[in-house]
């Protein structure tokens, strides 16, 4: 068996406690015996992240719940495969849960042909979808469920206690999770979800990608002024609100005016 290496009380990260990169983050919250993941992760790494939680002692029967925090290939490919090892229930938010049991290979950027992405996206049940103001009961601990859309349409964060496991709202460099319109992105939303973390007395985020931090509120409010900026871009598309250099040049053909 392994020592547990905890992230934070009632909380092991994965790649935390192998010491080095294995995907995304995937948190293990327990208390006691009972314990749930929060996200899984690519299926070619559950084998290793099935036998992590092995060797750290946690009884697979004991396992509440797999709990997908958005409907990314990089965070729950590997929920199908999970959910057969682990006997455990998978629970997402609903707009997530339809892209899930489809497995919707385009909306969770399995396939890009642009790119020449083309990963498989295995369908999986979603066994109970919960959104905001849902508790997940992990022993005795109560997880609370936040829905911060703006990534996606479907994007989930949690709350236990001080921390907040914050999905892809927020890394500690200031990035946000990819902003696109075939993803269900909104940046209204986005800024929305910021707002609402911003404004929260919890201490710490744990994101999906990269290391934990604590709360920032001016980290927060220059991100959130950059993605402002982007409601205005032609960068951003059907993503942006307007882009106002079209304005400009209506006004300019009214007028006459040649080019300067």
């Amino acid at each position: 068996m392994l020592p547990r290496n905890p992230l934070f009380p009632h909380v092991v990260e994965l790649n935390h406690q192998a010491r080095r990169r294995i995907g995304c983050c995937v948190y293990l919250v327990y208390d006691d015996s009972d314990w749930a993941l929060f996200d899984i992760g690519y299926e070619d790494s559950v084998d290793e992240i099935v036998e992590l939680v092995r060797q750290l002692d946690f009884p697979f029967s004991r396992c509440k719940a797999i709990v997908a925090t958005h409907a990314d290939v990089d965070h729950i490919q590997g929920l199908a495969k999970a959910k057969q090892i682990l006997k455990a229930p998978v629970l997402a938010h609903p707009k997530a849960a339809v892209l899930l049991e489809k497995g919707d290979r385009l909306a969770s950027f399995a396939e890009i042909p642009a790119q020449n992405i083309d990963l498989p996206m295995p369908a999986v049940e979603v066994d109970r979808r919960i959104d905001d103001g849902d508790v997940i009961q992990v022993g005795k601990l109560n997880v609370e469920v936040w829905h911060t859309p703006g990534h996606t349409d479907g994007q989930l964060s949690f709350r236990l206690g001080e921390l907040l496991l914050s999905g892809d709202n927020l890394f500690r460099d200031g990035c946000v999770g990819v902003i696109d319109a075939h993803h269900g992105s909104s940046i209204p939303e986005f800024i929305n979800s910021l707002r609402r973390i911003q404004a929260s007395d919890v201490s710490w985020l744990l994101p999906s990608h990269g290391p934990a931090f604590r709360k920032d509120d001016a980290l927060i409010e220059r991100t959130i002024a950059r993605l402002e900026t982007y409601l205005h871009m032609a960068d951003f598309g059907t993503c942006a609100i307007d882009w106002p250099l079209m304005d400009q040049w209506e006004q300019e053909l009214v007028e006459g005016r040649s080019p300067q």
